[in-house]
């Protein structure tokens, strides 16, 4: 992922047009005439080696010949002369090409080979970047910059599209142009050869002209970069996208209930949300969602008011709001006190608030100010519609004037009488619809993304997870098992490595004769379970192969025969081994759950949790999370379940015990991040009770591929989990031993501790500047950042049972007698600043997840004696066979956390 030379696409001064033609049914005479009608102020460069001049214009044989080196090349020519005019282009010295052409792997296996040999070309010439192949071109408005076959040039805006389609940029531009949407930037991206979205969003999030970014998203090639730059955008700017395909399921059969529940676009849904994406589901919402986002904070929840002079317009809008899960809110006491004094006395007195057809522009304002008051109300809209003795003009000036304290929305309902009022919001800021249903939808978005943003930045509480057996160990015994067994393990394996992992099971011993499975009934106790045990078979009860409660030998014999013989008649194909005995957990007050993860060919590995049992497919109650799974993401999973009630306890039935629930949960997560040659593994039922959470079923299915080819560490993950490899412990000068590691999330109240301990001189040195106030807002920086695109490395130290940040406590030196006193200065006075320099340079090769990550040396840094400048070659470089990307990208010591710390970024 890499930003590098993306100037000199978006920013050139010269421009060539290798293919410019006089034909006006060609692509080179189009994005020739758009450069040029576009008013484009830079020089441009028709490239034909058969013309003297193209369109009134001097050309020019190829690329070598140019007078000068342009910053940019435009490819319009037939797909087989690309690859040779990519290398005229890098022996010219341009390093940035958009190639327009089609013919590529959307066009075959002959398509596809000429791509590769693109691939090839670019490597030879360090610092190219491509867009496309096979896209419409890209246009920046605010530089009269046209390089696309697009019919016309949009007004500048804040908005950046991306888009996969070519043909749905010309109809989104077209539709743009109508409605009068500007755009910061406009982008096909084709078929992605080198920049993709996650370089787009990056290079995007440093534009000052860019407040939002839409995507249209056919596909992510680079889901953990996508994820990566996508959530670091998210923290300041509003990203939107609308997924083609929603209901393309997997075409291979799900061997799991999992498998089964978590199809592609519910893993996009979840992906989406753990990056703090809005997702829409129309292309018409995309635009009334980005003008709303980019001029509006989110609400603080989803209570809202509306203001209307027309009934019926006001149920339409509490019918959408309803719908789509909103809130109305409801007036206070005081506000329909307030209300009364300046409506009429036959208005609707709650909410919608009706103030009668005949509402001057004065009652409007009055209305919605008294409305924003209110402390139950997070966001207002505000309806009119044009009736004899409505003026739309005055009561847009009067509802822009009002201070915008909430958020506030308008539905200018009509054509041409509301046009003029419409533009008056607009230029406002206040974002207008032309239906309450569409301001509605918006709004919902605005709730939607302030609940994603939330979810990204909210302190998890600390579980510890103390793991009895070494995980290393654990995997080692459990690989070699994997490459001598079925790619299927049987419930006592699977059930064996959810144990490692510290989650309670049953143990089930098979049991291949009826005697056998008596003789084990009588060493374990009566009730037993007894269920089929055969690798092929997913769901045993339907082939009726669980027998439960069983309460002597006859019992078991007799469900022993009845479970094999079943089996084998409804599975005659499955190779049945007999059963498995397990003892019966009785709990009257439990719930069952459904635990489960699949690798999704897109995302990865994808966690589920959701209603269980037999009827676990028909409810598909269930929650979809990208692991690593912390406190806080594991609870806002089981909170979107429908069974939530049922979790926390309902009509007199206790609740179940959520603290052991939740830490199963992120034990569960540690085994999927462990261990990428799991394709899908299901715990179902995973019983819940007031007591305890005990998984009653389990099956792992393998991926064989994965065994064999072993991948890189946490590859299968798309987001980074915390780097537990760069923890070290030292000792300070005074004996004080400390722990160096990469903060996390939970270290947030440790952190605003350590800067009330500390002086202002020392937040001065360690921030470069002096705080107001610490807020979790202004936390969230520098406790909460992405292990993929930054390192920082805190010191740790414990005493009277409470861990410390960045200080350290030691015997007062000024004759109180014992009294130990926390002082409040650096952890580098003590020596930690070197070894946590060390942490850094020691696991230096692990940047990245790669061991072959090395970079130059570490040097000095001038701004610290205890911290040095670390240089980490960029990741582009080993994206899609070695893409160029440099020799590296300067990581220097962060300021967020001075001396105590060093960072890598």
């Amino acid at each position: 992922m890499s930003i590098r030379n993306l100037d000199k696409i978006f920013r050139p001064q010269r421009v060539a047009v290798v293919g410019a033609s006089d034909n006006p049914e060609s692509v080179g005479y189009t994005v020739l005439r758009n450069l040029v009608s576009s008013g484009f102020p830079g020089v441009i460069y028709p490239v034909n080696p058969k013309h003297e001049a193209v369109q009134g214009i001097q050309a020019y044989p190829d690329v070598k010949a140019l007078p000068r080196v342009p910053d940019l090349a435009v490819i319009c020519t037939p797909a087989p002369t690309v690859p040779g005019i990519v290398r005229q282009c890098g022996e010219a010295g341009i390093l940035g090409v958009i190639i327009i052409s089609g013919g590529f792997r959307e066009a075959g296996e002959g398509g596809r080979e000429l791509e590769e040999g693109i691939r090839s070309v670019q490597r030879e010439f360090e610092g190219m970047r491509i867009i496309g192949p096979n896209c419409l071109g890209i246009i920046v408005p605010s530089l009269k910059l046209n390089a696309s076959f697009a019919a016309a040039m949009p007004e500048p805006g804040h908005v950046a599209f991306i888009s996969q389609s070519g043909a749905l940029c010309t109809s989104v531009l077209d539709w743009a142009l109508e409605e009068g949407i500007g755009f910061s930037h406009f982008v096909s991206i084709g078929n992605m050869l080198d920049v993709d979205f996650g370089d787009l969003i990056d290079y995007l999030n440093e534009d000052p002209h860019t407040a939002s970014i839409v995507l249209y998203i056919e596909s992510i090639p680079e889901a953990r970069e996508f994820m990566s730059a996508a959530r670091a955008f998210a923290r300041e700017k509003v990203i939107i996208a609308y997924k083609a395909g929603r209901f393309a399921e997997s075409a291979r059969a799900a061997a799991s209930h999992t498998g089964a529940m978590a199809g592609e676009d519910a893993v996009y849904d979840a992906a989406f949300r753990r990056a703090g994406i809005v997702r829409v589901l129309e292309i018409e919402e995309i635009f009334d969602t980005a003008e709303l986002l980019a001029r509006v904070r989110p609400p603080l929840g989803t209570k809202l008011a509306i203001v209307t002079n027309a009934g019926g317009p006001g149920v339409m809008a509490t019918d959408a709001l309803m719908a789509l899960g909103g809130e109305l809110a409801e007036l206070g006491p005081e506000t329909v006190e307030r209300l009364d004094e300046v409506l009429p006395p036959f208005w609707s007195r709650g909410n919608p608030v009706d103030i009668i057809g005949d509402a001057p522009p004065e009652r409007y304002a009055e209305a919605v100010g008294i409305v924003l008051d209110d402390p139950n109300v997070d966001a207002v809209l505000v309806i009119l519609t044009p009736q004899a003795m409505t003026d739309p003009r005055g009561t847009a000036e009067a509802i822009a004037a009002i201070e915008g304290r909430k958020p506030l929305l308008a539905a200018w309902m009509g054509g041409r009488a509301v046009r003029e009022g419409i533009e008056i919001l607009n230029q406002a800021g206040i974002p207008t619809y032309g239906t309450p249903e569409r301001a509605v939808r918006a709004f919902m978005h605005l709730v939607h993304y302030g609940r994603n943003i939330e979810m990204l930045y909210e302190t998890p509480r600390e579980i510890p997870l103390s793991f009895s057996v070494d995980r290393k160990r654990v995997r080692e015994r459990f690989i070699e098992a994997f490459r001598d067994g079925p790619d299927v393990l049987d419930e006592e394996r699977s059930k064996g490595l959810l144990a490692a992992y510290g989650i309670p099971v049953t143990r089930a011993y098979p049991a291949a004769t009826p005697d056998e499975a008596v003789r084990i009934a009588e060493r374990i106790g009566y009730p037993v379970v007894l269920k089929v045990l055969s690798p092929q078979i997913t769901h045993k009860t339907d082939v009726g192969g669980v027998a439960l409660d069983l309460r002597d030998a006859v019992a078991v014999r007799r469900a022993f025969e009845r479970i094999v013989g079943s089996a084998r008649e409804r599975r005659p194909d499955a190779q049945v081994l007999g059963v498995t005995v397990q003892r019966m957990v009785r709990a009257r007050d439990g719930v069952e759950l459904i635990l489960g993860a699949k690798k999704d060919p897109t995302f990865g590995a994808v966690i589920m949790v959701g209603t269980g049992g037999t009827a676990a497919e028909v409810f598909r109650d269930r929650a979809l999370g990208l692991p690593p799974l912390n406190e806080r993401l594991a609870h806002r999973m089981l909170e979107s379940l429908r069974s939530w009630k049922l979790l926390r306890g309902y009509r007199g039935k206790p609740g179940v015990n959520l603290e052991r629930l939740i830490e199963v949960l992120m034990r569960f997560s540690y085994l999927v991040a462990d261990f990428p040659e799991i394709k899908e593994i299901d715990v179902n039922p995973l019983l819940a009770t007031p007591n305890e959470v005990i998984a009653l079923d389990a099956r792992v299915i393998l991926d064989r591929e994965a065994i064999e080819r072993p991948p890189r560490p946490y590859s299968h993950l798309a987001i980074r989990p915390y780097p537990e490899g760069y923890e070290r412990t030292e000792t300070l000068e005074d004996g004080t031993p400390v722990l160096l590691r990469p903060i996390r999330p939970e270290d947030e109240p440790m952190w605003h501790e350590m800067l009330a301990a500390s002086s202002r001189e020392s937040i001065r040195q360690r921030f470069r500047h002096i705080f107001k106030e610490t807020t979790h807002k202004v936390a969230i920086p520098y406790c909460f950042i992405d292990y993929d695109r930054e390192m920082a490395i805190v010191g740790i130290v414990e005493e009277w049972g409470r861990k410390r940040m960045g200080t350290h406590g030691g015997q007062s030196r000024s004759g109180h007698g014992g009294v130990r006193r926390l002082r409040g200065r650096s952890l580098a006075g003590q020596g930690v600043g070197e070894p946590a320099d060390g942490v850094l340079s020691r696991d230096r090769p692990r940047l990245g997840d790669r061991e072959d990550e090395g970079g130059d040396d570490p040097r000095q840094h001038p701004y610290d004696p205890h911290l040095r400048e670390i240089r980490v070659p960029d990741r582009a470089r080993h994206r899609g066979g070695g893409r160029p990307g440099g020799k590296g990208v300067a990581v220097k010591p962060s300021t967020r956390f001075g001396p105590a710390a060093g960072a890598v970024r």
